[in-house]
């Protein structure tokens, strides 16, 4: 009865999902604490029967229940416990119970840990998450059940995809999905202040720890995303602006734009109304980027091919969401206006340039993602859009940012002194010139490497010439307040990020070679000698497995093992070998046999040498240790009670009238 009882969990669910969101947002409206108070308990019950729902799954397979129609096509009875639990989550129908899963997290946390603001907004709060919820549980219930019966059922079962048969895909999509479903709370701040006329700076400080957490987790998820790419699929390189990748990155960029944002409507009461729509814009983003994993539309090995049906159900979704939201945004938006004045010189305009330029790059990357599917849908031809016009945008749109960056805990909120920015400026500066110089040197003027040393000495220089001043010049108890480290720690990773990214598309080596036993081939001061391949089997594959020598100087220095695998059902998978280090990766991957006829025969093989490359993945870290730091501030837990009791009750008669 397992199916039965998860499709009962799901409907039991939308029915109170469909509570929560009617029934406080008319509590609210009528000042009727009763209705209001349904809020929490419905989102605890729904948090409940989702769960359930989630976990019958899980049950299904790992009991091997192929009488589930997605259970019986995308696992089998070899395929290891650890990957039956990532197929959960490992095509459509699953993937979509695991976003409504984290949804309730998401709102089960905030009922829990919001018993401190006022009920009315709370309530609104509340109500918001529930009607996103109806539609994603009328979704999953009327076009995607997971729990379909398959009957009869098959003796075995099909298989997961190979590319997801990874450690890193059992927990990249919960680690994404935090990130992409967390801007559904910020967005449902800005629509319960916009519904009830709270548009003073209150909420927003009530908004900012879900904000970065769920920006934090977005970055977590992006890497962990960046990592797999890097590690399974066999190329040897961490991003490649395909249309799925482009979609987890545009929330990230302006869920960056978000946070910055949020702190200038907190503290000075400027830039309000920018703020609501950067909210409203992250989660629709996030929503976008569902759209095109789940519609059909792209083709992408993240992608789920679907139903059309089911890409147009979020479509209607995507229209009313954002649809609604600015329409009431249209109509509140003239009430927003306010703040306080500021200079040219100050931390207001440094972050009002960074908002342009990350908003800017969010729909410059928007426009290069669905520019192809316009012109396919216009019979304009097939129109590639790929890195040549992502990179190279993108650069010119971060220059300011980079540059930016370094001033931003210098500056002051109204005026800056600019004496103290001249000697940032200086210091970084020729900090950021003797290590180019250096730089130069070592490369033999490569002006990537160049302009990446420049550019990471720059950024992360300038960050801790602040931590040295706020060392020497404040108490041990106050130097390093939580959203102030956060906020030097994602600027430090930045500068970390860009060293890895230049660097290593400078300085990498790659090399496509035709190898026998004992055969040697050198890159970038490694001798690659090839030792040659032992069949191989797996729990639910068998292969070819490499062996690789690595020597340098003579000494030999790693024993790699790439394979080439053939799965149960005929998928062909490569399976890289990597011999990590904090300055360079080496990097091999098994190609075909040259002829077949030879076992002993020669193989193609694949090197790299990739200087630098795990730095891009540790200042993602950085970035999102940044984002948690910043949540965790003490600020915003101990003021919350004063600000709650100072929301004015015209703020309710308003809503009511």
């Amino acid at each position: 009865m397992t199916p039965e009882l998860g499709q009962l969990a799901l409907i039991l669910a939308l029915l109170l999902a469909f509570a929560q969101g009617v029934l406080p947002l008319v509590g609210a409206w009528r000042n009727n604490r009763a209705l209001m108070a349904v809020a929490r308990t419905a989102a605890t019950g729904q948090a409940v029967f989702v769960t359930m729902a989630f976990l019958l799954l899980v049950w299904a397979f790992l009991q091997f229940d192929f009488s589930v129609q997605y259970v019986a096509d995308n696992s089998n009875l070899a395929l290891p416990w650890y990957y039956r639990i990532a197929a959960v989550w490992g095509a459509h129908e699953g993937s979509l119970l695991l976003w409504i899963f984290i949804l309730n997290l998401w709102t089960l946390a905030l009922a829990v840990l919001s018993r401190r603001l006022p009920e009315v907004f709370i309530a609104r709060v509340l109500g918001v998450l529930g009607l996103v919820s109806v539609g994603f549980l009328a979704f999953i219930i009327f076009t995607s059940n997971p729990f379909m019966r398959l009957l009869p059922m098959p003796p075995d079962g099909g298989d997961l995809n190979p590319v997801l048969q990874d450690p890193g895909m059992t927990f990249h999509p919960p680690v994404l999905y935090m990130g992409y479903v967390g801007f559904s709370v910020a967005f449902a701040f800005s629509i319960a202040a916009l519904l009830g006329g709270e548009l003073e700076q209150a909420w927003v400080r009530w908004a900012r720890p879900w904000t970065n957490v769920a920006w934090g987790f977005l970055s977590a998820g992006i890497v962990a995303g960046s990592w797999w790419a890097y590690a399974e699929l066999g190329w040897g390189g961490w991003w490649f602006w395909d249309p799925v990748e482009n979609a987890s990155f545009m929330p990230w960029l302006v869920g960056a734009a978000l946070i910055h944002a949020q702190a200038v409507t907190e503290k000075r009461g400027g830039l309000r109304a920018w703020t609501i729509l950067l909210s409203i814009f992250a989660f629709s983003l996030s929503l976008l980027g569902t759209f095109l994993v789940r519609s059909g539309v792209l083709t992408s090995v993240h992608a789920f091919a679907s139903d059309p049906k089911r890409g147009l159900f979020i479509l209607c979704f995507l229209a009313v969401v954002v649809g609604g939201s600015l329409l009431l945004y249209a109509l509140r938006a003239p009430k927003v206006a306010g703040g306080k004045p500021f200079s040219v010189v100050s931390r207001e305009t440094a972050i009002l340039i960074g908002n342009l330029m990350l908003t800017v790059a969010a729909a410059m990357v928007l426009l290069g993602t669905l520019f192809p599917l316009l012109g396919d849908a216009l019979n304009l031809g097939k129109i590639s859009v790929g890195p040549p016009y992502f990179g190279f945008l993108f650069t010119l749109l971060m220059i300011p940012v980079v540059l930016l960056l370094p001033f931003g805990p210098y500056l002051r909120w109204g005026k800056s002194d600019t004496p103290v920015l001249k000697r940032v400026m200086w210091r970084a500066g020729l900090a950021a010139v003797a290590c180019a110089i250096v730089a130069a040197l070592l490369t033999d003027g490569e002006g990537k490497a160049i302009a990446g040393t420049a550019a990471a000495v720059w950024c992360g220089f300038g960050t801790l010439l602040y931590v040295f001043k706020r060392w020497r010049e404040m108490p041990a108890g106050r130097r390093y307040p939580a959203e102030m480290a956060g906020m030097l720690l994602a600027h430090f990773g930045v500068g970390v990020f860009l060293a890895g990214v230049l660097l290593t598309n400078a300085l990498s080596v790659e090399r496509d070679v035709r190898m026998s036993p004992g055969q040697t081939s050198s890159i970038g001061g490694y001798d690659f000698r090839f030792d040659g391949v032992q069949h191989t089997t797996g729990p639910n594959w068998q292969g070819d497995q490499g062996t690789v020598t690595v020597m340098r100087s003579g000494r030999e220095i790693a024993e790699m093992h790439p394979q080439k695998r053939t799965y149960t059902r005929g998928q062909v998978q490569t399976e890289s070998a990597i011999n990590p280090g904090l300055f360079r990766d080496l990097y091999v991957a098994l190609g075909e046999p040259m002829d077949r006829t030879q076992p002993e025969g020669a193989w193609a093989l694949r090197l790299y040498d990739k200087p630098f490359v795990r730095w891009i993945w540790a200042g993602g870290l950085f970035m999102m240790l940044g984002g948690f730091f910043a949540a965790a501030d003490r600020r915003f837990r101990t003021k919350r009670v004063a600000e709650a009791e100072a929301v004015p009750a015209a703020a309710l008669q308003e809503s009511r009238a």
